[in-house]
C-alpha cells in the first residue's frame, strides 16, 4: 500500500494479482464484454441477500425501505451507466478489502489460467465469475469506476474510485452523496467510447433477461425516456414445476450460481415433501470449476430458507461432490439459524443425507441412458468422485458402480460390472496397478503373467486410487489385489495359448541365485525371490505383503510419510539372463554383486524411479560390458 503525497486523496495500490487481472480487463482481451452487467447484478443481489438475512435479527437495518431492489440507470449526457442496490452496503475497510484485493488462495494460478484460456480458445471470460472477481470485469467497458457505498445502519458513506491502472482512492462521501444513499451501493461506470451501446435501453433489457431474469430481487430500469420499469421476473425458478422451465432458463440460473459461461451437463430439479419440504435445483457442469482442487474442498450449493439466502457454505453435499452447483430452498429450517449451527442442525443433516443419495442416483441414471455423456462427466470429475470411495464407506458400493477405469485390455473406460463379467476362469480377485501414467503402467513388467492368462488389470493413475483400494475395497465379495504387493499366483487361471506354456527352469538354482542377490543387495531390499508374475522381463520390484503397495508408498514418500518398507526384487527363472547366471559355476561368483546391483537398478527404472546414483549405475554397466568383450 502506498500514499501519493501529491494528492489530497489517499491513493492506494492494488494487490499485485489484482493489477495483473485489471491489465487483462482494461486492455479488452475478452470478447464477451456484456457479462460485466451480469456480474454486477449478481454482486448487488448478494448484497440484498445479506441485508435480508441480517435484518432477521435486526429489523431496524431495513428501516422504512423494505423493498430490496437493483436499479440500472443509463446517463447519455455523461456517458455513464449507474447500477445501484439498497442492500447491506460497505464501510471504508470493506471497500478497500473487497475492491482492492483478491482474498483467495490460488490467485496467481487463476490468473495464469485465465490468460492461457483467452490465448488458446478465447473463453477466458468464462472463468471470471467462478473466482469471485466479477466486479473487475466492469473495467472491460469502463475507463473509470466510482463506487459509493453506505453500510446499512451507518451514518457515513465512502467513495472508491479507480481507472483500473494507477491504483484507487477511498474518500468520505460528500454530504449530498451521503444523503442521496440511505444504504447500499451505487456503481458508476464511465463507459469507453466503443462501449456506449450499453447505454441503450434495449441492450440493457436484453442482457438482463438473458443472464439475470431469475434474480430474486427486482431489477428496475430507469430508461432514457418513460417511466421506471422492472425488467426481470424476479422469481425463485426452483420453486416452479419442471414443466414450466425451459432449458435456456436453467442455463441462466446455472451461469449465475456457478459464475460460469458454459451450459450444465446435467440438471437435477425436484421438490421434496413429507417430513420436510424443500426445493432443489442442482447442476453438474460441463467443465471443471477452477477451484475443484482447492485444499478447503468446500461445496458451492446455496442454502435458502423460504426464499431467504442463508449461506453458500452449508456443506449440503460431501466434498467429493463439490463440483455440483445450485440451490436448496427449505421451508422448515429456522430462518434465524446461524451458520455455525448448520453443521449440527438435524433438519439440515436430513437434507444433506437425502440430497447426496439423490445426486448419486441421478448420476447412475445418467450413466445408464447416456454412456458417452457420462464418460465425459467422468473425465472431468471422476478423480474427485473417487474420493468418496475412501471417505464414504456407507455409499462405497454405489460409488464403485459409478466409477470408470482404464484397463490393460481396452482403450476406453470400463465399469467394475464390466470387469467382473469378463473375469477369467478360476479368477477370484480384481487386479490393479497404480501409477502416474497409463503409458508406464501398460509397460509394467508386473502385467506379464496377467496378460499371458488373459486377466484384465485395472490401471489407476489418480493419487486417490492408491488410498481407496488399500482400504479394504471389494466388489460383490471379490477383493481388490495389487500386482505390486505380496505374492501373486495366477497359475490356476488357464493360459491364453495352452500350446505354448512357458519353459520351466530349475527352480532350486534360481532360488539359490536369489539368495546370493539378497546378500549382495543387503539392506536395500527386504527380500529377493523367484517370481510367479514375470514372463518376458528379467526382474521387477514389488512390495512385501501386509504393507502398502508400491504406488501408495511412493505417494506417501513425496509427503515424507513413507512407511520406509524396502522393496522385494523378483527374478524370472525363465529369462535367458537369469538362466545363464544360474548355470555359471564358481567362476561367475565375482560378478554376482555387480549383476545384482545392475538388475536392481534396472527394476527401479522400469518402475519409473530415478536412480539415486546414476554415475555408479553407468560405471557398473560399463565394467560388465568390458568383461563381456
Amino acid at each position: 500500500m502506498t500514499t501519493d503525497q501529491t494528492s489530497p486523496e489517499t491513493k492506494q495500490s492494488f494487490q499485485a494479482e489484482v493489477g495483473r487481472l485489471l491489465h487483462l480487463m482494461v486492455h479488452s482481451v475478452y470478447t464477451d464484454k456484456e457479462i460485466f452487467l451480469r456480474e454486477l447484478i449478481s454482486n448487488a443481489s448478494d448484497a440484498c441477500d445479506k441485508l435480508r438475512y441480517e435484518s432477521i435479527a435486526n429489523s431496524a437495518l431495513l428501516g422504512p425501505d423494505e423493498r430490496l431492489a437493483i436499479t440500472i440507470r443509463p446517463e447519455e449526457a455523461t456517458g455513464s451507466l449507474v447500477i445501484s442496490d439498497n442492500g447491506i452496503g460497505m464501510d471504508k475497510d470493506e471497500l478497500t478489502g473487497n475492491l482492492g484485493t483478491i482474498a483467495r488462495s490460488g490467485t496467481r494460478a487463476f490468473l495464469d489460467k485465465i490468460k492461457d484460456a483467452q490465448a488458446n480458445d478465447g473463453k477466458g471470460a468464462a472463468l471470471i465469475g467462478q473466482f469471485g472477481v466479477g466486479f473487475y470485469s466492469a473495467f472491460m467497458v469502463a475507463s473509470e469506476i466510482e463506487v459509493i457505498s453506505r453500510k446499512a445502519g451507518a451514518s457515513e458513506a465512502f467513495v472508491w474510485r479507480s481507472n483500473g491502472e494507477s491504483g484507487f482512492t477511498v474518500t468520505p462521501a460528500t454530504p449530498e452523496q451521503t444523503q442521496s444513499l440511505a444504504r447500499g451501493t451505487q456503481i458508476r461506470l464511465k463507459l469507453k467510447d466503443d462501449c456506449k451501446q450499453f447505454l441503450e435501453d434495449d441492450t440493457i433489457e436484453r442482457i438482463v433477461r438473458t443472464y439475470s431474469d431469475h434474480i430474486l430481487f427486482p431489477v428496475d430500469l430507469v430508461p432514457t425516456e418513460g417511466e421506471t420499469r422492472q425488467i426481470n421476473t424476479a422469481g425463485a425458478l426452483w420453486q416452479r414445476p419442471k414443466s414450466e422451465v425451459t432449458p435456456e432458463q436453467y442455463k441462466e440460473v446455472y451461469q449465475t450460481v456457478s459464475g460460469s459461461y458454459d451450459a450444465p451437463r446435467l440438471t437435477i430439479h425436484y421438490k421434496a415433501e413429507g417430513r420436510q419440504a424443500y426445493a432443489v435445483l442442482l447442476f453438474i457442469p460441463e467443465r471443471k470449476p477452477f477451484d475443484l482442487y482447492d485444499p478447503a474442498r468446500k461445496g458451492r450449493v446455496k442454502l435458502y430458507v423460504r426464499r431467504v439466502f442463508i449461506t453458500d457454505d452449508a456443506g449440503l453435499l460431501p466434498s467429493y461432490l463439490r463440483f455440483v452447483r445450485g440451490v436448496v430452498d427449505s421451508e422448515d429450517v429456522p430462518l434465524n439459524i446461524s451458520r455455525e449451527m448448520l453443521q449440527n442442525n438435524p433438519l439440515v443433516s436430513q437434507i444433506r443425507k437425502a440430497l447426496t443419495t439423490r445426486v448419486l442416483t441421478e448420476l447412475e441414471g445418467y450413466a445408464g441412458k447416456a454412456a458417452e455423456g457420462y464418460e465425459a462427466l467422468w473425465d472431468a470429475f471422476g478423480a474427485v468422485i473417487k474420493e468418496g470411495l475412501y471417505e464414504d464407506f456407507e455409499r462405497r458400493d454405489q460409488l464403485l458402480s459409478l466409477a470408470r477405469f482404464h484397463s490393460s485390455t481396452t482403450s476406453g473406460w470400463r465399469s467394475i460390472a464390466q470387469y467382473a463379467e469378463a473375469m477369467r476362469e478360476n479368477q477370484t480377485e480384481i487386479y490393479y496397478l497404480t501409477g502416474d501414467s497409463l503409458e508406464r503402467l501398460n509397460a509394467s513388467p508386473q502385467l506379464e503373467a496377467a496378460r499371458a492368462r488373459g486377466v484384465e488389470v485395472l490401471l489407476m493413475t489418480d493419487p486417490i486410487d492408491a488410498f481407496w483400494v488399500a482400504a479394504g475395497a471389494d466388489y460383490k465379495g471379490k477383493p481388490f489385489k495389487s500386482l505390486t504387493q505380496g505374492d501373486v499366483d495366477l497359475s490356476l487361471v488357464p493360459l491364453v495359448d495352452e500350446a505354448s506354456p512357458p519353459a520351466e527352469q530349475n527352480q532350486d538354482d534360481a532360488a539359490s541365485l536369489a539368495e546370493k542377490f539378497k546378500q549382495a543387495l543387503g539392506a536395500d531390499v527386504s527380500d529377493v525371490r523367484v517370481s510367479k508374475r514375470l514372463v518376458t522381463s528379467a526382474v521387477c520390484l514389488v512390495a512385501p505383503g501386509g504393507g502398502p503397495d508400491l504406488g501408495l508408498d511412493k505417494l506417501l514418500a513425496r509427503q515424507d510419510r513413507s512407511f520406509g518398507t524396502k522393496p522385494v526384487l523378483e527374478i524370472n527363472a525363465n529369462h535367458p539372463l537369469i538362466s545363464a547366471l544360474t548355470k555359471r559355476g564358481p567362476a561367475g561368483e565375482d560378478d554376482v554383486a555387480d549383476l545384482a546391483r545392475l538388475l536392481f537398478d534396472q527394476a527401479k527404472i522400469l518402475d519409473g524411479e530415478t536412480l539415486p546414483d546414476a554415475a555408479k549405475f553407468a560405471e557398473t554397466m560399463n565394467k560388465l560390458m568390458l568383461r563381456g568383450l
